[in-house]
């Protein structure tokens, strides 16, 4: 965590300016001098309530002492671990048709969401929507309905903690929330030293995280996407598990393909300083699950997401299995790989193997991930 509270200005410099911005949305919606505006931060005045900023404080770029955050959210310290602290690591699906049709793989997500709706765990969830134009913004769900319609993946980056800032202070509603790597360590950091002036963070009281190698830039990923297709007929994106290498985009009639080498440009700079494949501090990890087609992986980390399984199997509303040892070991090689890659760009960056910028690992610790 950081020492002190920086403010805009640091925020700007060693953030925003220096293109490590995630666009996870923890400096605005509340805050009068910061907004989000296409795909970017925008400063509209110089800040002049330093003693109240919270900005810099839970930026995921900003530094961040990982076994204070772990010790928050697990009881135990970060350890080298490839894909973090785990309950168990299992395959899952929806038995709802109407959710495996609209959903990515097998609509966990979804699933889980709607059942903790309906039983009364959460009363809302925090999501990214895309609209008729195909970008991503944060969105509120209050009933399943609303959940059904967030289903899917666009792969462009979203402000989803902006809509949790924009909750009342008074607001006690218990909420869920579906989130990127980046977004789920900023409200981790939320959790160990809780915000002022918003709504509580213990009102979030499910964090779903989602499996994440790099997010796109909303502004030139769309640009990208007018310029090819007619995005009025686009219903849904998707990337194929390894070997496929392409980029999917599905309309009620066809499939368009592109190479994965002509979407990586316009992936955000700031994920090549990512460590976090499978968002580490989330209570359940969801992503795809290579060579076997229709499913999630799920890496179930906390009590309240071994909860919510163990409810969504009882009640029939996901099929649940375990992940293949093979698939196990791919999963956690392509996570120490990230970490590895990450690591090795902050100390190009820094220049010094002893600053990691704003991971806070021991010297110890890093040089264990990079054997």
């Amino acid at each position: 965590m950081a020492a002190e509270s920086k403010g805009c200005k640091g925020l700007f410099d060693e953030v925003i300016d220096a293109g490590l911005c995630t666009l996870c949305g923890a400096c605005t919606g509340r805050c009068p001098y910061l907004a989000y505006y296409q795909g970017r931060i925008a400063l509209l005045d110089n800040c002049t309530r330093i003693d109240e900023a919270q900005c810099y404080d839970y930026c995921p770029r900003t530094h961040i002492d990982m076994n204070a955050i772990s010790q928050k959210i697990f009881g135990v310290q970060y350890s080298d671990g490839e894909i973090g602290n785990t309950k168990e690591v299992l395959i899952a699906r929806s038995t709802d048709a109407n959710i495996t049709e609209k959903a990515q793989y097998g609509g966990v997500v979804t699933t889980l969401l709607s059942l903790a709706l309906d039983e009364g765990f959460i009363e809302g969830a925090i999501l990214t929507k895309t609209s008729d134009g195909k970008t991503p913004s944060p969105f509120l769900a209050q009933a399943v309905n609303d959940i059904l319609q967030c289903a899917g993946s666009s792969y462009m980056a979203c402000p989803v903690l902006e809509r949790y800032n924009q909750i009342p202070e008074d607001n006690s509603d218990k909420l869920g929330i579906v989130a990127m790597p980046c977004q789920v360590l900023a409200v981790a950091k939320m959790k160990a030293n809780p915000p002022a002036n918003r709504a509580s963070i213990d009102n979030i009281r499910l964090v779903i995280g989602l499996f994440c190698t790099w997010a796109l830039s909303p502004q030139n990923f769309y640009q990208f996407l007018k310029e090819n297709l007619d995005l009025s007929e686009v219903k849904k994106f998707d990337i194929p598990p390894p070997p496929a290498n392409r980029f999917d985009i599905f309309t009620a009639s066809s499939k368009t393909s592109f190479p994965l080498e002509k979407i990586r440009k316009f992936t955000m700079p700031t994920c090549a300083y990512c460590l976090d494949m499978t968002s580490e501090f989330a209570d359940i990890s969801v992503g795809s699950v290579e060579d076997i087609e229709g499913w999630n992986t799920v890496i179930v980390r906390t009590k309240i997401g071994a909860e919510l399984m163990e409810m969504a199997k009882k009640k029939g509303k996901l099929q649940i299995d375990k992940l293949p040892s093979a698939s196990l070991a791919h999963l956690k090689e392509a996570s120490l790989l990230k970490k590895k890659r990450a690591l090795n760009e902050i100390i190009k960056r820094s220049g010094d193997r002893n600053n990691l910028i704003y991971v806070g690992l021991s010297t110890k610790l890093a040089e264990k991930i990079l054997e």
